[in-house]
């Protein structure tokens, strides 16, 4: 660098000037203490002789010219009996050019490394130019507009940790000289630069670049804020929650822990601690390491520290240090749990640091190092003025798991779908504000919808039930034989009467299965297994070595939990396990399209198949937007859904462990009702004796039989529609005839009567063919006014 001014974009030029410092020694020199004004008369001869001092130079070939005078100059605000100690400059404001310091902020430069450059932080680039303009209407105008920021250095010493010195300015040496550049300011133009801080164009046309003149020099008063700095990072970093998924937390959060304590290579780590179990726990954070646990996701603490460190920790709540991690582990023999598991790590010193409040234990703050004794008692201390914001965050992040666990509670097992969540919030908010009202005995307001429309649809494994009992027959039938065949060795080798009554019993229950299975048979064979048959192979006959080797085998085929064969059985549950989940997943996926088209309540449930529940209309929605077009789409994508997930179903089925069908149905209702949420039953059903109708149809339509027919109204591979008004027909069969143009339906369509149900008559259904082989067209679903536009043409 040549002159100050390079490179640098400020509403003034820089210059050094010793003029103002030489004024303040005008008084001195009147000092009655001879010492003082003859230093004060020193110092303006100087002045005298150098004009260059006083009128300011921007050169830095002059600051080499006159070293020697400047450090006259310089001698009272440095002294050298307070070098080593005071960290002070002399400087050009807002720059990083020093051109005169005391000995210890050199030697800190000189420790930080030939590498080092020395910058202020904390300061983005505009923000320089709009500090300086503050400084300007501060000087020039007396306008006070309070913007300081404190300034830092960020310096590493010896070995690598990053100190930080906070700096504060004397500017009593400072003046600023407007230039004829610099417009005229007026109240308006303060006002309007009060409202645009973040314009800096703006600022830069009041204060066009190197309008005014700096002559001066500031003197920087640096300290050591390393402790202090690091708390609040701390601190910071804690209340920045989100950030715990983040990677980079506990890199960022060992860095400050590493200044604050002053080791380099120190470790963070966390374990929560639980009361019930009295364990400590991993924390469930990929970024958050246990080195107490080791791999382990919990422990528990009796097994994890020694009598004294048990104590201490979770009786006294105090911090335990271990300073030499290899020492004492000779002196416990390797006893101490706690010492283990560091010495196992290659740790050397440890502290673990309790998280309490009011005496309970919430957590333990770990903190290793490699290094012997650079963790001790003694700087364990310190912890105490992080500790409170450790604590705080401690206890919110145990408040957000438990809010989790509690959110994941309700959405596994009693979720209440958004579209309605609004007003079971504002409930909950009259309950809370009855509460805080002194009500003692507040109620929750009651949930409820009117005039909604519902749509009911279901895919069903047909005949589940034949399915199950065949599986059912296989698994007994095998095990029968198994036993027949131990038995009537049994009874070769020993002719007792009780083995030719058992392999009598056996015959019996074989006839029985193939020709008379009834409700209880399964439990009837089941019983013989578990008090006749097991106890004779496990303890009478065991011991036979003819047929010890049968009997293992038995038992190897004899599930350990149901102490019955569990194959065939066990292929059907997995089958219909698999449906479910590829069925629900399949729902859940399109539901976000249909959310898309207008927001309506939305519930499945699994059985042998899937079935769902959705509402539509107004007050659901709670705004003023609802029209029927919102309801035929919904119909629409219904259909289209129910078809796409039979689709999927029939592609997948060779995947499945036995081969099953299903048959899928919707259920119309073309009149609104009201439903109401269930606080019992954790659930919406209709309100009202009139609306129960339809969830008598709903339990027992798919069960129903054409009418003078033996034969299901449901079937595999086809639709079933059922309905009840003439209205309903012809709306759904514009639906078929759109869909059998898009290829997804057949041309099998019929019109049916369903018998009479309890209380419930009139009913009839479309029954449609499926069409499977139409697996890539790459429209999603087609919507009402597709259809529309499809009649038109």
């Amino acid at each position: 660098m040549i002159d100050l001014n390079d490179n640098i974009n400020l509403p003034f030029s820089l210059q050094i000037s010793f003029n103002k410092l030489i004024e303040r020694y005008n008084d001195l020199a009147k000092s009655e203490d001879s010492f003082i004004a003859a230093k004060a008369n020193r110092i303006l001869e100087i002045g005298q002789a150098n004009p260059v001092l006083k009128e300011g130079f921007s050169k830095i070939s002059v600051l080499k010219k006159y070293e020697k005078e400047i450090a006259i100059l310089l001698e009272d605000s440095f002294s050298e009996v307070l070098s080593l100690n005071e960290i002070k400059t002399a400087s050009v404001p807002y720059h990083n050019f020093i051109f005169n310091a005391s000995k210890r902020f050199e030697n800190i430069i000189k420790s930080a490394g030939p590498d080092f450059e020395l910058v202020i932080k904390n300061m983005p680039e505009n923000d320089w130019y709009i500090l300086s303009c503050t400084i300007i209407m501060s000087f020039c105008y007396n306008y006070d507009t309070n913007f300081k920021r404190p300034l830092y250095y960020e310096i590493p010493n010896e070995n690598g940790i990053v100190r930080i010195y906070k700096i504060t300015y004397n500017a009593d040496f400072m003046e600023i000289i407007p230039t004829e550049a610099a417009p005229k300011l007026t109240d308006k133009d303060f006002d309007e630069l009060l409202d645009n801080f973040e314009n800096i164009e703006l600022w830069k046309e009041k204060f066009p670049p190197n309008s005014y003149v700096s002559k001066g020099f500031v003197i920087s008063n640096i300290f050591d804020v390393t402790d202090d700095q690091s708390i609040s990072n701390i601190k910071t970093t804690l209340i920045k929650n989100s950030k715990r998924k983040d990677e980079s937390f506990m890199v960022d959060f060992q860095k400050v822990f590493r200044s604050l304590l002053g080791v380099t290579d120190l470790e963070v780590g966390f374990s929560i601690y639980n009361k019930e179990e009295n364990t400590l726990m991993k924390v469930h954070d990929s970024s958050i390491n246990s080195f107490l646990l080791k791999a382990k996701e919990e422990f528990k603490c009796e097994n994890l520290f020694c009598h004294y460190s048990y104590d201490k920790i979770l009786k006294s709540k105090a911090n335990l240090a271990i300073s030499d991690v290899d020492a004492n582990f000779e002196k416990s023999k390797g006893k101490a749990p706690q010492v283990k598991v560091l010495k196992e790590q290659g740790f050397k010193s440890a502290i673990f640091a309790p998280i309490a409040e009011q005496g309970d234990l919430l957590a333990v703050l770990e903190l290793v190092s490699k290094t012997p004794r650079a963790l001790n008692s003694i700087n364990a201390n310190k912890l105490a003025d992080v500790m409170p914001f450790i604590l705080s965050a401690v206890k919110r992040s145990k408040l957000d798991e438990a809010n989790l666990i509690q959110a994941i509670i309700q959405r596994e097992c009693t979720s209440i779908h958004p579209s309605v969540k609004w007003k079971f919030e504002s409930a909950a908010r009259k309950f809370m504000q009855e509460e805080y009202n002194g009500n003692e005995n507040p109620s929750f307001n009651k949930i409820s919808f009117d005039n909604v429309y519902p749509l009911f649809g279901q895919i069903d494994v047909k005949g589940s039930s034949d399915a199950r009992n065949n599986a059912t027959q296989k698994d007994l039938a095998l095990q029968l034989k198994l036993v027949e065949k131990i038995v009537e060795k049994a009874f070769d080798h020993q002719k007792l009467p009780i083995f030719e009554q058992l392999l009598f019993q056996v015959k019996s229950y074989q006839i029985a299965l193939k020709n008379d299975f009834k409700v209880d048979s399964e439990q009837k064979i089941t019983h013989f297994f578990k008090y006749e048959i097991e106890p004779l192979f496990k303890f009478q006959l065991k011991s036979k070595s003819f047929i010890t080797q049968d009997i293992e085998d038995y038992f190897a085929k004899v599930d350990a939990n149901l102490e019955v064969i569990y194959y065939y059985r066990k292929n059907y549950d997995d089958t219909i396990s698999l449906i479910n989940k590829n069925m629900s997943a399949l729902l859940d996926k399109k539901q976000v399209e249909a959310q898309a088209m207008y927001p309506h309540f939305f519930e499945r449930f699994k059985t042998d198949g899937v079935e769902h529940n959705m509402y539509i209309g107004e007050s659901i929605t709670k705004e003023d937007s609802f029209n029927e077009l919102y309801l035929y789409n919904l119909r629409l994508w219904q259909m289209q859904v129910m078809i796409d997930m039979e689709t999927s179903f029939y592609t997948k089925q060779h995947k499945y462990p036995i081969a099953l069908d299903v048959a899928s149905m919707i259920l119309v209702f073309n009149q609104p009702l009201s439903i109401r949420f269930r606080a019992d039953e954790k659930h919406f059903d209709v309100d009202g004796t009139y609306n129960a109708r339809y969830e008598v149809v709903k339990k027992r339509v798919d069960k129903a039989n054409i009418k003078g027919t033996d034969e299901r109204i449901t079937a595999k591979g086809k639709l079933t529609i059922v309905y009840s008004q003439q209205e309903d027909e012809f709306e759904y069969l514009k639906y078929v005839r759109f869909l059998q143009s898009k290829h997804k339906l057949g041309d099998e369509v019929e019109i049916l009567e369903l018998e009479d149900l309890q209380g419930v008559t009139g009913l009839k259904a479309i029954r449609v063919n499926i069409l499977y082989q139409d697996q890539n067209n790459t429209k999603q679903f087609y919507t009402y006014n597709d259809l529309m536009q499809a009649i038109k043409s």
